[in-house]
């Protein structure tokens, strides 16, 4: 009964904010004299977008490195995968040759919105059916192809302990980056150049006959995407699954001593692991509005890492509070400090170009030095916990 009410509040608690998203991206239209900061072009919308995208990457991460206790550096390869697969298979046939003109068109003619656009019909209704399902089979698509391969690859690195699994798994994703820029493979994976031209997250805002947008959608989107799966996640780790993926980190002898499979549980780890971020893999392709190889660089699965390392390693909800933190300093709070300010006639010192990162490395240094353990530790935020205090403020004001 206390697991299906805790379960009642968060999917509560997921509805109040999608629609909070919904209302805050549309309120510009509905109250045109706001401040900037509110404007569907601000920064504010670029950062919910980016930090929704990765937080589900971060918590897919810390399910691996958390929850089961393998250091894995592979998430930008299988990001890559994702994003690639979403690419390929989401490029409407009509722009398949604008977009592999170098290697006279792509070996696969179609795509799912294409084939979809055959049965439900390509205008109108039709045609939004046609892409919202095309789009939302291939991030399930994306998630499968990357999570194939973590199976692949799991059976000889899963094997391996600690610093060594972490060095295999890298070597994984630097060769994987390099295998999709190779020129022979440019009519599938267009070569070093980038894919683009498929649907991105504006592509589900609402418009009339003339283009002009009602409802706008685009950060709806990867919020409700990032959502579900991290829910998933949550019910996963919640699970007699979950507990015997902490078994395993906390002492793999006791585990096996206990019957939990080591080998079998670490790889069912490491393929859902790598499904979630292959779905973040395909969404961050859709925030960026193309899919190039050379954007997953290891610096990428870095941040992603340090983001968990940040939450606190063995809780989703820090992830989640550390991803949004994260992105709003790197993206937003600290852009000033890459201009140049004046103080009437006084030009502020060191001001300029690369500053911001400077700034921003040093707070993270102080995060990691007065917060060993990450902002929230192995601690999760409890909503229950959230209302009783919330409560408790209302009958002392009383």
């Amino acid at each position: 009964m206390k697991q299906k009410k805790t379960s009642r509040k968060t999917v509560i608690a997921i509805g109040i904010v999608l629609l909070a998203v919904v209302l805050l991206e549309n309120i510009s239209a509905m109250i045109p004299d706001l401040p900037q900061v509110l404007q569907p072009t601000s920064p504010l919308f670029t950062v919910l977008k980016k930090a929704a995208v990765y937080s589900l990457v971060a918590v897919s991460m810390n399910l691996l490195n958390g929850f089961t206790g393998l250091f894995s550096l592979g998430q930008a390869g299988f990001m890559l995968l994702g994003a690639y697969t979403y690419a390929i298979l989401t490029v409407p046939a009509v722009q398949k040759d604008q977009v592999y003109y170098l290697f006279g068109g792509c070996a696969i003619q179609s795509s799912i919105i294409d084939a979809l656009g055959a049965v439900f019909g390509s205008e109108g209704a039709g045609g939004a059916i046609s892409m919202i399902v095309g789009c939302f089979a291939a991030l399930l698509l994306a998630g499968c192809v990357a999570a194939f391969f973590a199976y692949l690859i799991g059976i000889p690195v899963l094997r391996l302990k600690s610093d060594y699994l972490a060095i295999a798994t890298l070597g994984f994703a630097e060769i994987l980056r390099a295998i999709f820029q190779w020129q022979k493979l440019g009519r599938i994976t267009n070569g070093a150049n980038m894919i683009k031209g498929f649907p991105t997250f504006s592509s589900f805002n609402i418009t009339d006959a003339s283009g002009n947008v009602l409802v706008r959608l685009s950060t709806f989107v990867p919020f409700l995407v990032s959502s579900v799966c991290i829910a998933i996640i949550v019910l996963l780790i919640h699970s007699s699954y979950g507990r015997a993926f902490k078994s395993v980190r906390d002492d793999e002898i006791a585990a096996e001593a206990m019957g939990i499979s080591l080998f079998k549980h670490k790889m069912m780890s490491f393929v859902i692991s790598s499904f979630f971020a292959g779905v973040g893999g395909a969404l961050f392709a859709m925030y960026v509005a193309n899919a190039q190889a050379k954007a997953f660089t290891s610096v990428m699965t870095y941040e992603i890492l340090l983001i968990v390392v940040i939450g606190g390693i063995g809780s989703v909800s820090g992830s989640v509070l550390a991803t949004f933190l994260y992105v709003a300093c790197s993206e937003w709070w600290l852009r000033f400090l890459d201009s140049e300010q004046f103080i009437g006639d006084f030009k502020v010192p060191l001001l300029g170009n690369g500053f911001r990162m400077v700034i921003f490395s040093i707070v993270i240094m102080v995060i990691v030095l007065f917060f060993s353990q990450g902002i929230m530790g192995n601690n999760e935020i409890s909503l229950s916990g959230l209302m009783k205090k919330l409560s408790g403020k209302r009958e002392r004001k009383s």
